[in-house]
């Protein structure tokens, strides 16, 4: 068995900081591995536990991942710290495995067009893959959580509309093959409250596993979204910090959800972070010194947090 219940404990809500992996993917200037380390040391000091720290990919064409492994390493050297790396071919498990990283993500898309043009693979291809990494988990020595992301989950810029019943059918497919977490992601920022609610709360009465949300704001609607994904029942969430990353099939996009807003949103609706918002706000420094040209994005870092409220909650 992997430690997924641990990592994640029901009930108590999770937010993973994915702005060193999501968050750097298109970006063309990057922060140095010092910086990252800075921004993994800082934020962990502000209570974040949760943080996916970069792909296995080759270097010669994403450099901005070339110190996945060292991350890696960092993230292991903080008590209760959870590194997560993402992988997409048979070359990258073999790499995430012996790198010892606690958990694996791979993707699965929702549609077959995105699918064909993201990974020139079919989605059941992609399904095997799962399998074959979980196989992969089972015969290696640390048993890292293995987390299949199910991308374009709530509408696709190249198919359109997404049936929710595919996506459950995926999902039930990948818990089936293995998977310890299914994330359902809004790529490109697809989706309203009212779809990410109904597909949330039907995976979670579904598959009684971990669910995890991934949602971007190219429309506006991330942090509203947030809300209805807690209210159906979501506890493990993604964001990054300054709303960082975007996606190749949305032009434009703002990027993910704003993680300080992410936090900011969780505590004003009762669940406790360990997140010091302030600290948190202040790690936007090491992005604006290390990417000077890059936007940053929240509507906490702009306005503060009211007056009278405290900047965590235990």
């Amino acid at each position: 068995m992997t430690r997924v219940h641990e990592i994640y404990p029901d009930g108590r809500v999770s937010l993973r900081e994915v702005g060193l992996r999501d968050g750097l993917q298109l970006v063309k200037t990057f922060p140095s591995t010092v910086a990252k380390r800075r921004w993994i040391g800082d934020e962990y000091a502000a209570g974040v536990r949760h943080f996916e720290i970069g792909s296995f990919l080759p270097a010669s064409t994403f450099p901005q991942f070339a110190d996945v492994r060292e991350l890696v390493r960092t993230v292991a050297e903080l008590p209760g710290a959870h590194g997560i790396a993402l992988v997409l071919n048979e070359r990258g498990v073999n790499e995430a495995l012996a790198s010892g990283v606690a958990e694996i993500a791979s993707v699965v898309s929702a549609t077959e067009e995105h699918s064909q043009a993201n990974a020139k693979r079919s989605r059941e291809e992609a399904i095997a893959n799962i399998r074959r990494l979980c196989e992969w988990r089972d015969a290696s020595a640390h048993r890292p959580i293995v987390h299949a992301a199910i991308s374009m989950a709530l509408g696709c810029s190249i198919a359109g509309p997404v049936d929710p019943l595919a996506v459950i059918r995926i999902a039930e497919k990948c818990f089936a093959a293995g998977a310890d977490v299914v994330g359902i992601a809004d790529t490109v920022g697809y989706a309203g409250p009212k779809q990410v609610g109904a597909l949330t709360e039907a995976i979670i009465k579904m598959s009684g596993h971990p669910v995890c949300v991934h949602l971007h704001d190219t429309r506006g609607m991330g942090i509203a979204n947030a809300s209805a994904a807690l209210d159906a029942g979501a506890r493990i969430l993604d964001g990054s910090l300054g709303g960082l990353g975007g996606c190749p099939f949305a032009p434009g996009a703002t990027g993910n959800v704003v993680f300080e807003d992410l936090v900011f949103l969780c505590e004003s609706k009762g669940f406790a972070t360990g997140i010091d918002i302030e600290k948190l706000v202040a790690v936007r420094a090491i992005l604006r010194e290390a990417m000077p040209g890059e936007p940053l994005y929240g509507s906490l870092a702009r306005a503060g947090l009211p007056a009278g409220r405290t900047s965590v909650a235990a």
